[in-house]
């Protein structure tokens, strides 16, 4: 399995950047989730499962490495808490990993009752602002995705082929990487927002990975060795 495509996504639950290469390192794919916009007044990490219009912006790390550039869904740039809170309607702030902060995001209990539905909070990793500890490199393969759209699931490495689940439990390299693949990703209501460039509200992509996956696509890999990966590098075991 082959190497497709790179993706990092800098702020929570906003739109990412495509790369050709890129270190990785104990936190996953550098500035993977390196920021996240929390809620002023509730404590609560925003995600696209709450609040649905953060995939209409986009992320990308500054050149200069001066942090992140936001940029909103008319193409202005947020360059502020401020700007971000005008935006979203309510007071938030972006906060970097290098804080030292509460990590509580909420999962809707029943997504095919939504407006009804209670809301759970659960705790997020620590390091890079990811749902879950075990899982901050995620890979999927082509096969996986079938004829979904690949941006729902924001997976970090797209692969050739097919079966990455042959993989879990064991170490695998990736380009100067080595990969623990320790877990199957859950899914969630994200996965069904609809974003730019005309991919739809579409409850049936849950439906489906419940139905069929048991609720799970793609693996998720915490980082064994730093190193750099490539478009085009092979995955295989260690």
């Amino acid at each position: 399995m082959r190497v497709l495509q790179l993706w990092r996504y800098p702020v929570k639950s906003l739109q990412g950047e495509r790369l050709g290469s890129v270190p990785v390192t104990v936190n996953g794919i550098e500035g993977d989730r390196q920021f996240a916009i929390f809620d002023a007044e509730t404590g609560f990490g925003l995600t696209a499962r709450r609040v649905p219009e953060l995939l209409y912006a986009s992320a990308r790390l500054r050149a200069d490495g001066g942090g992140v550039e936001v940029t909103l869904p008319d193409g202005s740039i947020a360059d502020d808490d401020r700007a971000l809170s005008a935006w979203l309607g309510r007071l938030v702030n972006l906060r970097s990993t290098a804080e030292d902060s509460t990590r509580r995001y909420e999962n809707v209990v029943d997504f095919e009752q939504e407006k009804i539905s209670k809301w759970e909070p659960f705790n997020g990793a620590h390091g890079a602002f990811h749902d879950a500890q075990g899982a901050n490199v995620s890979l999927m393969s082509l096969a996986t995705i079938g004829s979904w759209e690949r941006r729902r699931f924001r997976t970090n490495v797209i692969l050739d082929g097919d079966d990455e689940e042959s993989f879990l439990g064991s170490r695998v390299g990736l380009g100067d990487c080595l990969l623990d693949v320790g877990m199957h990703i859950q899914r969630c209501v994200m996965i069904t927002r609809p974003q730019p460039g005309g991919i739809e509200r579409d409850l049936d992509v849950l439906r489906t990975i419940h139905r069929e996956r048991d609720g799970c696509l793609a693996v998720g890999a915490t980082v064994a060795r730093q190193g750099m990966v490539t478009v085009g590098d092979c995955l295989q075991p260690a």
